[in-house]
């Protein structure tokens, strides 16, 4: 079978990391696969929302470091120009963690809009002990995330963290009980996928770019990025509002 699986349920979209006699460890096929994967998400329009997971007990170990050490330092930066962490997707991308987020996987993790982890979930720079360095984006995701001096501590001491540790400091979005990280994931995404896409998509990319802007000039871009939406969608949900429909926090 492939090592990246896709599926697909109405407008969403299942990722799955299809190695898990080695804990979905990431060699050079799998990383091409999975960048191909984005591709093909990107470039349906019927697809609103997407999520990622391990097949079996885990999420993802990183990279491959057997075939590292019989290849040698053969792999690209996976958050360099042409890897399937370079930039975020256009759609929102939801991470599903049972089991060992760490070295690369955390790098997959953080690249996704929401993470969902399992009471079972473990996250880690555990390829600090191997002298391997991220370049996955992890150095600049997971500050932005949790703040500098977690993420100093994360990077420094490759420790593990577990679920709820991960949920304390934003690491993780949801806790839930060990073998429902995957529902969870695709129940919100479904729900997600209901909602008008153009307005959702224009707030996500506002957040997504404002980082390290002026404030002035981040709000200019909010605006301009909202125009759309506000003439396609906000005046028909304002109508629908009038008639008594999402009043009372009903979605």
């Amino acid at each position: 079978m492939s090592k990246v699986l896709v599926g697909r349920d109405g407008p969403v979209t299942t990722i799955i990391l299809n190695r898990p006699e080695a804990r979905n460890a990431l060699d050079l096929e799998s990383i091409g696969l999975l960048r191909a994967a984005f591709i093909e998400l990107e470039r349906d329009d019927d697809v609103a929302v997407a999520v990622i997971a391990g097949a079996g007990a885990s999420f993802c170990a990183g990279a491959d470091l057997n075939e590292m050490a019989e290849k040698g330092a053969v792999y690209q930066p996976w958050a360099g120009e042409k890897g399937p962490l370079s930039r975020p997707l256009t759609k929102p991308l939801i991470a599903a963690v049972e089991g060992h987020a760490v070295a690369g996987g955390v790098g997959v993790a953080l690249f996704c809009d929401m993470r969902v982890a399992s009471e079972t979930a473990v996250f880690g720079v555990f390829c600090r002990r191997f002298g391997v360095p991220m370049s996955d984006g992890t150095t600049v995701r997971l500050p932005r995330l949790i703040g500098y001096g977690r993420a100093l501590d994360l990077l420094n001491t490759g420790r593990p963290v577990g679920a709820h540790e991960a949920q304390a400091m934003g690491l993780a979005d949801r806790v839930v009980p060990a073998g429902e990280a995957r529902s969870t994931a695709e129940a919100i995404a479904r729900d997600m996928a209901e909602f008008p896409q153009t307005a959702l998509r224009a707030d996500r990319w506002s957040a997504l770019n404002q980082m390290g802007l002026p404030m002035s000039e981040a709000l200019r871009l909010e605006a301009e990025g909202a125009e759309e939406a506000k003439q396609t969608e906000a005046r028909a949900g304002a109508a629908l509002f009038s008639a008594g429909i999402g009043r009372g926090g009903t979605f």
